[in-house]
């Protein structure tokens, strides 16, 4: 199993930890036996947590490609007033602690804008996330002129955000774009004519499943 680069120190520290604790607990006759086992099924469900797959990518100039693994929880025509100020189809993808947590840039474009909002840490179904949560927004700039907008947003278990993504630098679909530690979602803002291939409730994997084309 390939381990994602933020779980790194996150690892380092919680192995050592474990280690120590356990190390104390060789002072209490009995303890160890079940010390040990339930120390390494934690210390394994984290590094789950973190695993990064590697993944062949759907490209194709026109598609949208899901950001990242999880279920569609919201399809709908909404005012998006941070990027686009005017309607625009959000799409959204949850991510459960089961699921691949890195994002992935959905279309090829220039990153036209890089917001991190500092917020709360509601649960990411509930429709405030969106825009009360800790959050990034990066709007992309197709080739087409058309520009859709990923917002990154942290939930109720998930205290951080990174996100790769830096103004005026060029997103390649399939691409990293960034990684949601411990749950959350992702949220596509798309231009209002744009083709929806996927429905409510239907799992998606980032990097591979099209969400939909720029028409």
């Amino acid at each position: 199993m390939t381990i994602h680069k933020e779980g790194y120190k996150i690892l380092g520290s919680i192995f050592l930890i474990l280690a120590g604790v356990n190390l104390l607990f060789l002072l209490i006759p009995g303890v160890i036996v079940w010390s040990i086992p339930i120390s390494a099924t934690l210390f394994f469900l984290i590094v789950n947590f973190f695993r990064s797959p590697r993944r062949e990518g759907y490209l194709h100039d026109n598609a949208i490609i899901s950001p990242a693994d999880g279920k569609i929880v919201v399809i709908e025509e909404v005012e998006e007033n941070e990027v686009i100020k005017g309607k625009a189809i959000q799409v959204s993808v949850f991510m459960n602690v089961l699921n691949v947590h890195i994002n992935w840039y959905p279309i090829s474009g220039i990153i036209k804008r890089f917001n991190h909002h500092s917020g709360r840490f509601m649960s990411a179904y509930l429709p405030k996330a969106s825009s009360e949560n800790e959050r990034t927004t990066v709007a992309i700039e197709h080739e087409s002129g058309k520009v859709i907008v990923v917002r990154q947003v942290a939930g109720a278990i998930a205290r951080r955000i990174v996100c790769y993504a830096k103004e005026q630098d060029k997103s390649y679909q399939g691409q990293q774009m960034g990684f949601i530690k411990f749950g959350s979602r992702v949220d596509l803002y798309l231009p209002v004519d744009s083709r929806i291939d996927v429905k409510l409730g239907q799992v998606v994997r980032g990097k591979q499943t099209i969400i939909g084309w720029l028409e």
